[in-house]
């Protein structure tokens, strides 16, 4: 079974930061790519960042810059390190991971996806 838990959201100010954990279960997380996608209250998801099998990464253009994907594969572990917070960041934040599809596609269309985390920034 196919399990995926995020941990670190919480509350920050504005320019301030957060780090976001995701533990997945070995079997997914070492053959998979995976990623980050978010959602504000009364706003579509978004896609957020994604990371190959090694360390090949992708970011939206809102977080580029200011947001960092990594993976510890000794861990089993997906992190996003968010700096420079903005309240415009405030929304749930899930991890995703595919063992299929990787950066070629979008992360909102990898198939598992853990219940969310969520994060509020304010000003």
């Amino acid at each position: 079974q196919v399990q995926m838990m995020e941990s670190g959201g919480g509350s920050a100010q504005s320019g301030g930061s957060l780090r976001l954990s995701c533990a997945a279960s070995e079997d997914i997380f070492s053959r998979s790519c995976m990623g980050w996608f978010r959602q504000a209250p009364g706003k579509e998801r978004e896609g957020v960042a994604q990371i190959d099998r090694g360390t090949n990464t992708l970011y939206a253009k809102s977080v580029e810059g200011r947001f960092t994907i990594s993976r510890d594969s000794a861990e089993n572990l997906l992190y996003l390190q968010m700096s420079s917070l903005r309240p415009e960041d405030t929304g749930m934040y899930y991890c995703a991971a595919d063992p299929g599809r990787c950066l070629g596609a979008s992360v909102l269309e990898y198939i598992y996806r853990g219940q969310g985390t969520q994060v509020t920034v304010s000003s």
